[in-house]
């Protein structure tokens, strides 16, 4: 299939859903409540005379069987998982303070070579060889720790204010909303396959000092942090030297409608690569989400998000789209992901053609359903399926002996509770 075609599919498609206003936006959070970017959900905001302490659980866990076609093709079983707690407390009647903990047991539940994912990669593992056509694990147990001061500005109902924060471990100020926190990425199993290319790969970085600003419906974030990231396979907490940073521009355009942009300069982005220290980097990233309630209790989300980083793997520029979307009612979930991206012939250690440093594009269009079993109090049983078909560049087919399919088969169990005290 041309490549022309297939972006300019994607292209008219992305363009179609997002402004029939068919995806995802921020909820609408009460008046105690502001949206917080980086965790995808709720967070208390202080208001006069109204103490708060408050306890947040979450959880999205996965068991999924997997069966890939094609030379590089396998078969096998992993556990992606992470799991958030957050507690808070308002400090008179301007300031919550939080601390956030996002775990992860992927160094556990994952085979020793990674996820089966075919065209993903990124990391070594623990014989310092890179995950090729394999998603690496989070790094385990702490995917993330934040401690932050949300301090109310001005009287009345307004939402404006500034939040400080500070995590050994967690997001810088670029990119998407993260994966795992987007209503279209939550219900998929795999990571994006443009998850390193511009896109949210920030959302573990090392010693992060942030700033966010929100004064109406416009929000302006700031991060300065340590750009090396953390070794998937080891059990640490490593605090860096601040020598990157990053900016992200939000424009709530209504309570069904956001848009970002963002960029970030990364220096030492990598421990190990080929043997040399990685060259310092920029990402850019652009991102559109809405929502739209359909018919009786069905509602929709859309992402549109994309990517662009230099300098990864020795190439100069490489550049990521994804559209993903999820519509779902009490009991059913489908869901989808339509990725147009580049990787180099190097990265895939796909050989025997020239320019091993210059992207290729290929294109991965995954569809799922997910059947809610039962519900017990607030967590949520469901059982899945999902299907990818790849199209590949015709320089990689003879490596990958064809454009493939993968089939999946998943238990999800996820949920969240609020305990107010």
């Amino acid at each position: 299939m041309n490549f022309s075609k297939i972006f300019l599919i994607f292209f008219f498609l992305s363009t179609y859903l997002t402004f029939q206003a068919f995806a995802y936006t921020p909820k609408d959070c009460d008046k105690m409540m502001v949206w917080d970017i980086g965790m995808g959900m709720c967070m208390p905001l202080p208001m006069d005379d109204m103490p708060m302490k408050m306890l947040m659980l979450h959880g999205n866990a996965f068991a999924v069987g997997i069966t890939e076609q094609g030379s590089r093709g396998r078969t096998g079983f992993a556990a992606p998982n992470m799991f958030m707690a957050d507690l808070g407390s308002s400090l008179g009647n301007i300031q919550y303070w939080n601390l956030d903990f996002m775990g992860t047991l992927e160094k556990w539940t994952f085979p020793p070579q990674g996820y089966p994912q075919l065209f993903q990669m990124g990391e070594l593992d623990h014989n310092n060889r890179p995950y090729i056509d394999s998603q690496h694990p989070h790094s385990s147990p702490v995917m993330g720790l934040t401690l932050s001061d949300t301090i109310r500005l001005g009287t009345g109902g307004e939402k404006d204010h500034l939040k400080l924060s500070f995590s050994p471990r967690g997001e810088s100020t670029d990119g998407p909303v993260a994966f795992m926190h987007r209503e279209t990425g939550a219900p998929n199993p795999d990571v994006p396959l443009g998850h390193h290319i511009g896109q949210d790969v920030g959302h573990i970085s090392s010693t992060v000092m942030a700033a966010s600003l929100k004064l109406g419906n416009t929000r302006m974030e700031v991060s300065a942090f340590n750009g090396e990231e953390p070794i998937p396979t080891k059990v640490d907490l490593p605090i860096g030297e601040p020598n990157s940073y990053g900016a992200r521009l939000i424009e709530e355009f209504s309570p069904d409608t956001m848009a970002m942009v963002s960029y970030a300069f990364i220096q030492d982005a990598e421990h190990l690569e080929h043997l040399e220290r990685a060259p310092p980097r920029s990402r850019y990233s652009a991102s559109l989400y809405t929502t739209h309630d359909l018919f009786r209790d069905w509602k929709i989300h859309n992402t549109v998000i994309f990517g662009l980083i230099s300098k990864l793997d020795h190439s100069n520029w490489l550049g990521s789209f994804v559209e993903e979307f999820e519509f779902h009612n009490a009991h059913s979930q489908f869901f989808g992901r339509i990725e147009v991206l580049q990787r180099t012939p190097n990265q895939l250690l796909v050989g025997g053609i020239g320019d091993l440093d210059t992207g290729r594009w290929l294109v991965a269009m995954t569809w799922g359903y997910i059947y809610t079993l039962a519900k017990v109090d607030d967590l949520r049983f469901g059982l899945g399926l999902s299907v990818t078909k790849d199209f590949l560049p015709g320089s990689f087919i003879a490596a990958y002996e064809a454009n493939g399919w993968t089939e999946k088969i998943f238990l999800r169990i996820n949920g969240m509770k609020m305990f107010d005290f």
